[in-house]
């Protein structure tokens, strides 16, 4: 995985459609833009501490992390049980779903090929940060 240090989205200010948008017929009703929306905003809320990595691999497929994708992490955010975190395991970096027991942590990948992590004393272990969004390219 590829992290981006401190990097940081450029203003933008884009349309934004208010009303959802049907993935059926669109109503004439919606043909107008209602606001604008600034994705540094929406997707940054702690700006010093706020990385972008890209994903690498199928191991976060069932979760909607697919390989090439780009991660908005947060290291100031408190890791918790149950969330997807970017972990840095015996000097590489991975993303994984951390499960957080009273005396282990597990790493568990959202795609069945892959066996669930324990991690022990013996490893060089942190959590780097929170995923907190995903940018997916179509």
């Amino acid at each position: 995985m590829k992290i981006y240090k401190n990097y940081s989205l450029v203003v933008l200010h884009l349309p934004l459609f208010h009303c959802g948008i049907s993935a059926g017929f669109p109503s004439p009703a919606d043909d107008h833009l209602e606001d604008r929306i600034d994705l540094n905003h929406e997707f940054i809320k702690n700006k010093e501490a706020t990385f972008f990595g890209r994903a690498e691999g199928d191991s976060m497929e069932e979760a909607g992390i697919s390989n090439g994708d780009l991660l908005v992490i947060d290291k100031s955010l408190k890791p918790k049980s149950g969330q997807i975190a970017v972990c840095f395991l015996d000097g590489e970096f991975t993303v994984k779903r951390i499960r957080i027991e009273k005396n282990v942590i597990w790493l568990i990948a959202e795609n069945k090929k892959y066996n669930p992590i324990k991690v022990t004393a013996d490893n060089e272990f942190v959590i780097w940060g929170i995923v907190t969004n995903v940018i997916k390219y179509l």
